[in-house]
């Protein structure tokens, strides 16, 4: 019995550990950033499984690695910016991941100048509006303009 109830309270610690990084509200700078990442942890929330395999498809990632990202307390927002920052800089993941582990406090909108985005840029407007996009990828709600019906004769 006692084995059983240790293993319930490990299980409850991890739990409650692994889903911590869900519910961390993202620091950028920008609102309108915050605002999508923090839509991209709910999201991924829902179904993780899904979003691992929709960062892989869209950034040619092995899983694995966006496992081993999650596995280290990274949010799922926090997944993603590494992977579009690098993408939009031309940077190797692996150097976005270690200056965001660096300097995680001063907020995305911070790593991505010192990554070459400067606030305003073009780059930082394509940056916020993928993310603006991957937040509402899937939504069927606004998808379209008009109210469904035919105008046809």
């Amino acid at each position: 019995m006692k084995k059983h109830v240790f293993l319930f309270a490990i299980l409850n610690i991890g739990m409650c550990l692994s889903a911590q990084n869900f519910s961390v509200k993202a620091k950028s700078g920008d609102t309108e950033l915050d605002a999508s990442l923090n839509a991209i942890n709910v999201k991924a929330k829902t179904d993780i499984n899904i979003f691992k395999k929709d960062l892989s498809l869209e950034f040619n990632i092995g899983e694995p690695k966006i496992e081993k990202m999650l596995a280290i307390d990274l949010s799922p927002a926090d997944v993603y910016m590494t992977f579009e920052i690098a993408g939009l800089t031309k940077k190797d993941p692996d150097i976005v991941l270690d200056t965001y582990t660096k300097n995680k406090d001063k907020g995305w909108g911070v790593i991505a100048k010192e990554m070459g985005i400067k606030p305003g840029s073009a780059e930082f407007h394509a940056l916020k509006g993928k993310a603006k996009n991957k937040k509402d990828k899937g939504n069927k709600k606004g998808a379209g303009k008009g109210n469904g019906k035919s105008h046809g004769k």
